[in-house]
């Protein structure tokens, strides 16, 4: 009975995802033909089906930027990149988008150290980091293996060194994909949604605004409480503001 269950599901998922490839396919047309809300309304399918990849991510915000909906396009731009960090297309159809969002916020200056290590720890995704901490220790036991049967000295000699290399590459990777993953989960990125929302400087509608963002600002969210969130923003400012005015970018 299970075997048999087991079949079915891998058919499903084959059959989904034969689908999901179909319309994808109608969804490129779609936007190659200008028809953008077609394109969008099909990517939307697959990602109602429970797949998603930065590509989907990528051309709904490509789509959602040639209808001019600012948040809904930086919304998956980020989405892509969370998936593909290091992708230059996404980052650069990213930046177009932000120059339309009216909120002009100074990023806080990180320091040279703080840089330096986000920028490699950001390298490689959490999951990217740990495929390549597999791929090291694989070659690890080849070359262990490779150490134990060669038979002259400098064969030897190479195999060994390039072990304890590989060793030593695996482990950091691993260590990466760790703190990469701790970061991540840490991480609350959201996207405003509404055109304008105010901020309060405590979670209720009678307490005063401390300042207003619109739509396609990307906040970080610190803490929630009932229907309101605490947000900081990129220079740092913190404030609260209604939760159905964000939406959070790590839904999946």
């Amino acid at each position: 009975m299970k075997k048999i269950v087991r079949i079915l599901t891998i058919l499903i998922t084959f059959t989904v995802a034969a689908q999901n490839e179909v319309i994808f396919d109608g969804a490129t047309e779609a936007y190659n033909a200008g028809e953008y809300q077609t394109a969008v309304d099909s990517y939307l399918k697959i990602l109602d089906s429970g797949q998603h990849s930065p590509e989907l991510y990528y051309n709904l915000g490509n789509a959602y930027y040639k209808l001019n909906q600012i948040a809904p396009s930086i919304y998956y731009y980020e989405k892509a990149l969370l998936l593909k960090p290091n992708d230059s297309e996404i980052r650069n159809n990213l930046s177009y988008a932000r120059n339309m969002t009216l909120d002009a916020i100074e990023t806080m200056p990180e320091t040279g150290f703080a840089k330096i290590y986000n920028s490699l720890l950001g390298f490689l995704s959490f999951d990217q980091w740990g495929y390549v901490a597999v791929v090291f220790v694989v070659l690890f036991v080849l070359l262990y293996i490779a150490f134990y049967y060669f038979r002259y000295s400098s064969r030897k000699r190479s195999a060994f060194v390039l072990s304890i290399v590989s060793l030593f590459i695996a482990i950091v990777s691993l260590v990466f994909a760790y703190l990469e993953y701790n970061a991540f989960k840490a991480d609350r990125p959201a996207i405003v949604f509404a055109q304008e929302a105010s901020v309060k400087s405590e979670p209720n509608k009678t307490s005063q605004e401390a300042f207003a963002l619109h739509e396609g600002t990307k906040v970080i969210v610190l803490d929630e409480l009932n229907e309101w969130k605490k947000i900081r923003i990129a220079d740092g400012t913190m404030g609260w503001i209604p939760s159905e005015d964000i939406k959070l970018l790590k839904d999946f």
